[in-house]
């Protein structure tokens, strides 16, 4: 009895594993991207200045920009911020942290992912990169290499990552970044082998290794959406000029209500 109750248990387990990793595997691309999609018509309502572009790349997939401008015009033109935003939402929930680069005399441009905001077209690791460089192609329209700094939250931490691996720029910035997606699963989910299920791979570790500009990490010790414990595995990737800085205290969307990232973004910004 004994043993056909062991065996009954373990082929409920194996069972249980079994369901919750093709789950896993099948809605993974739901719990990664929780994207509002919005109407092309739709007016935004920004306080602050900006324009807005929408670039067609085919038929079915547009890209859609905006840009916010300087608030003050007596400080300098310092240049551009390509501000690649979190999974939440879309660009208006992302705004609010336009004022510290508005106002310290950039443009801060964002761009909304497939799905996101007025952005159309396929989801997929390779467009995303591929929106990323055409933004990226549209500041040097305008500006020079060294009057761009490419800004990562979260999820864009990997894209910025990306594009300034192969693309030249004064600056990098990364707010609570990640290893890689797969490893972002693997820190709820251990007992999965993650980086080989994870369609989206985006490994910010590998692009870190070829950025030639100066890289800036930050990081709150007590965020919970990516654990601080997966953002200190990308410290063996930076070079011996990069920052990585740690907020005692902070969570995932809080930052910028600590004085010390405050006056550490300023700084970024001035030098």
């Amino acid at each position: 009895m004994e043993r056909k109750r062991l065996k009954r248990w373990i082929k409920g387990i194996a069972l249980t594993y079994g369901i919750i990793g093709i789950l896993l595997y099948s809605l993974q691309e739901s719990f990664l991207f929780r994207n509002i999609s919005l109407s092309r018509k739709h007016d935004y309502a920004f306080s602050q200045p900006y324009r807005e572009l929408n670039i067609p790349f085919n038929n079915s997939t547009n890209l859609n920009i905006v840009q916010f401008l300087r608030t003050n015009p007596d400080s300098a033109k310092r240049g551009v911020v390509l501000y690649f935003h979190g999974n939440r939402k879309n660009i208006s929930w992302y705004a609010r942290y336009s004022d510290p680069f508005t106002s310290a005399g950039y443009e801060l441009w964002m761009v909304d992912y497939p799905g996101y905001g007025k952005s159309t077209g396929e989801r997929s690791e390779e467009n995303l990169y591929a929106f990323a460089s055409q933004l990226y192609k549209l500041a040097r329209s305008k500006y020079s290499e060294d009057s761009i700094i490419i800004y990562g939250k979260s999820l864009g931490t990997g894209i910025a990552a990306q594009l300034a691996s192969n693309r030249s720029c004064r600056r990098v910035i990364l707010e609570t970044p990640y290893y890689s997606i797969g490893s972002i699963m693997g820190s709820y989910l251990p007992i999965y082998p993650t980086e080989m299920m994870s369609r989206i791979k985006i490994p910010t570790f590998d692009y870190l290794q070829r950025i030639s500009a100066p890289v800036t990490i930050f990081h709150g010790s007590s965020d919970w959406t990516i654990p601080y414990r997966n953002s200190k595995r990308l410290i063996p990737y930076l070079k011996k000029t990069d920052e990585f800085i740690t907020i005692t205290g902070g969570g995932h969307n809080d930052l910028f209500q600590f004085p010390q990232v405050q006056k550490m973004i300023d700084s970024l910004l001035k030098n």
